[in-house]
This record gives structure tokens, C-alpha cells and sequence, in this order.
């Protein structure tokens, strides 16, 4: 299995903090937001390669870093120099297949986000369901709703229906940017592109995908802290304790 990571952002918002350095690299207590997660999704033992999808301007950032690790990390550079010029999380997805001939399951994840629980728990699942997978958390606020992927499931998991950023959300069950994607379901996500399915936000391909095969939905066991912006990013650093779960 390969591990994506979505690097390519340039998070304006955290500006001038992140303006020549990308905010997976920024620290969480002592190790960067990178080293969180991939230390705590090697530890599954089922990913043989990290491959971490930048953007032309912080590429070098991610090769020293990648350097300094014991666990096998390409770095993918996907050639853009501003935010205006960003490809988007899907193009970056297949920008990086195609780059690097990726013929295997992939689990898919935003290089910007820390978790109170281990992602091993989300990797036996797929294993289990053997299907695409993304995980669902309960969100409370109408607000926050509107900004991202909701899903309807079914009482086996099954994902009936799926949107990004809809005006009129179905559910309160909020997807957050983790995916596994099936070797088969990772050769479609072109066909996805060519179908029209949104390209800036990484589970517009999976609201694409689940109206052609199954994909199932685990419900998140823990917690999920977005940086966002500068505020989000010293609350997370006052609050985050680690993988407790």
C-alpha cells in the first residue's frame, strides 16, 4: 500500500508563518504535523512508500525532511509557484500516479491535519470492508456543514450519497480528508477528472466514486484538529497531547 500525502497547498491563511514554508512541516509539540502521522500509520506495517505531493515553492522543505526519515518518502513536485496556479487535490492525486506509476491501494491524506487517534485503526477497516473507504465524524455546527463533504451511510456503512460543500447539507455526518482508495478505485480517479467531478477538494472524488462501486464510511474514534489559520494553530499546539487512542 502507498500512503499520499496532500502537500501542495500554499496555506495562505497562516501567513507570514507558512509564506516560505508549508504547514505540514510546521512543529506540534515535538515533532512536525508529517511526523505524527506518518509515524503513527508505519506503525500499521502495511505502507512500503509515502509519497508527499508538494508544490514547486516548498519542495525542498519536504526533501530535507524526507531525508531525515528511516521510512521510504518520494517527493512529487507538481511544478506550480502560487495559489492561483495550484493544480487542486484531485489533479495533484493523479499528477502523482502518474508520475510515479502507482499501480497499488493507496490511503490518501491531508499533510495538514493531527489526530488524537491512531490511523491503524482506520487501515484494519479497509482491510476489512475491502472496499474505498473515508472516515465520517458528527458535526454539530450548520456552519461548518456547508465547508465540507457529508455523507449518508446505510446501517452496514455504505455510503448512499455524498457531497462537497453542498448549500443544503443531508446529514450531519462530516467527511474529514482521509481516504483509502481500492488499487481499482485509484485507476478511475482520471475518469473521475474527465466525468467532472470537482478537482479543488480531495473528497469531491470519492462523491464521484461512490455513485459507481461501494465505498463505506468508518465513524471517526477520536478527534481531528484542523490548522487553518494562525488562532487554529496556537490552540492545537496549547491542546494536542498526542495519539491518546
Amino acid at each position: 500500500m502507498k500512503c499520499m500525502i496532500l502537500a501542495a497547498g500554499y496555506a495562505t491563511r497562516l501567513y507570514p508563518l507558512t509564506e516560505n514554508f508549508p504547514k505540514p512541516l510546521l512543529k506540534v509539540g515535538d515533532k512536525t504535523i508529517l511526523d505524527w502521522l506518518v509515524d503513527d500509520i508505519h506503525s500499521s506495517g502495511l505502507v512500503d512508500e509515502y509519497v508527499v505531493i508538494s508544490n514547486h515553492k516548498y519542495a525542498h522543505h519536504f526533501e530535507s525532511w524526507a531525508n531525515s526519515k528511516s521510512q521510504k518518502i518520494t517527493v512529487v513536485d507538481d511544478g506550480t509557484y502560487t495559489n492561483e496556479t495550484r493544480l487542486g487535490a484531485v489533479k495533484d492525486i493523479q499528477f502523482a500516479i502518474d508520475s510515479l506509476n502507482i499501480d497499488d491501494d493507496m490511503l490518501v491524506i491531508a499533510g495538514d491535519n493531527v489526530l488524537d487517534f491512531s490511523l491503524t485503526d482506520f487501515v484494519k477497516y479497509t482491510q476489512k470492508k475491502k472496499t474505498s473507504c473515508v472516515m465520517r465524524y458528527y458535526e454539530q455546527d450548520y456552519n461548518k456543514l456547508l465547508k465540507c463533504g457529508v455523507v449518508t451511510v446505510d446501517e452496514e456503512d455504505k455510503i448512499l450519497n455524498m457531497t462537497e460543500k453542498s448549500p443544503t447539507p443531508a446529514t450531519n455526518w462530516c467527511c474529514p480528508p482521509f481516504y483509502y482508495y481500492t488499487k481499482a478505485d485509484a485507476k478511475l480517479v482520471q475518469k473521475g477528472i474527465e466525468s467532472g467531478c470537482g478537482t479543488d477538494a480531495p473528497g469531491s472524488y470519492i462523491a464521484w466514486l461512490c455513485t459507481q462501486t461501494d465505498v463505506h464510511a468508518m465513524e471517526m474514534p477520536g478527534k481531528r484538529y484542523d490548522i487553518g489559520n494562525l488562532e487554529s494553530y496556537e490552540k492545537v499546539k496549547a491542546e494536542y497531547k498526542g495519539i491518546t487512542k
